[in-house]
């Protein structure tokens, strides 16, 4: 048997504060609160990101260091525009690859996260 995984469940990211990081990543970037979690006496939140999750844990954020969460939308121009129109500043989407596209945006704990676009078919 090999070892190949059928794709990513979640990710987990630690953030200072769940309420601000919620509001940020379900009003600013789209994701849906999943109700699902569990009490494991610790603040947190389980969000959708489109089939996978994103695990919001309060705990100390670690320095930046390169780590970041992409997330893929379909128009990055469109999304881009739209962040702008809420206030979030954020660098012009710029080539990462072949027909790929990216621009990062920073949580309210100071988690960067991409915001990514793969070319169409």
């Amino acid at each position: 048997m090999t070892v190949t995984p059928i794709g990513v469940d979640h990710v987990a990211l630690n953030v200072s504060d769940v309420p601000a990081a919620i509001d940020f990543y379900t009003n600013v970037l789209g994701l849906e609160i999943d109700g699902t979690r569990p009490d494991f006496g610790i603040a947190g939140a389980w969000l959708d990101a489109g089939g996978q999750q994103v695990h919001l844990i309060e705990l100390p954020v670690p320095p930046k260091m390169g780590q970041h969460l992409a997330l893929l939308y379909d128009d990055l121009d469109a999304v881009v525009v739209a962040l702008r129109a809420k206030g979030v500043e954020l660098a012009d989407p710029s080539v990462s690859g072949a027909n790929r596209r990216q621009t990062f945006v920073t949580d309210p704990s100071g988690n960067d996260v991409e915001l990514h676009q793969r070319p169409r078919p």
